[in-house]
């Protein structure tokens, strides 16, 4: 059975699958992510915001840095994905390390040219580091906008979304007064 060429899907097919993962995240307690500390350091917010920005980047519609997917995953790690912050700090200083080898004149992955991070991402595309940031950087981009990414909603927008009530009271006493 042959693989598919992951280079033949479109922007709008990712996308799509992204919203049907949607779904799976409302059962978690986003909330605590809006006051969360730092987690990550600056050198190491530079390299995860270049990573994210060559996942989802920016062309004729937002990427990741105007959706503001750092701050998500910042936070996001300092909370409500607690319990892999320490996996993911692991792999990303391995990926910092990798690339140091790699590009001994350059300090950091958010250093390096535009197509210099693409062939990089290539060769790590299949580690377990990258399919985590991967989906923080999917998540961070449709998130709620209080809870760090989507900032101003561009992710919605992109997929056409409008945040608003989807019912009309009242339906029972309970919101006979409820102003809408």
């Amino acid at each position: 059975m042959r693989k598919p060429d992951l280079d033949t899907y479109s922007r709008r097919a990712v996308l799509r699958v992204m919203c049907a993962l949607g779904g799976a995240w409302l059962t978690l307690d986003l909330a605590k992510v809006v006051h969360a500390a730092p987690f990550l350091s600056a050198a190491e917010l530079a390299d995860v915001d270049a990573i994210a920005a060559q996942i989802i980047p920016t062309d004729a519609t937002p990427g990741a840095r105007e959706a503001g997917v750092v701050e998500f995953i910042d936070r996001a790690l300092a909370t409500v994905f607690a319990r892999m912050a320490r996996d993911f700090r692991s792999q990303l200083s391995e990926f910092r390390l990798r690339c140091r080898v790699q590009y001994p004149d350059v300090p950091s992955f958010a250093a390096l040219p535009r197509q210099q991070q693409i062939e990089f991402l290539q060769q790590v595309e299949r580690t377990p580091f990258f399919e985590r940031i991967r989906l923080l950087t999917i998540v961070g981009m449709f998130a709620m906008p209080k809870y760090g990414g989507n900032r101003e909603g561009v992710g919605w927008k992109l997929l056409g979304f409008q945040d608003q009530h989807l019912f009309q009271p009242p339906f029972g006493y309970y919101d006979r007064d409820y102003a809408g």
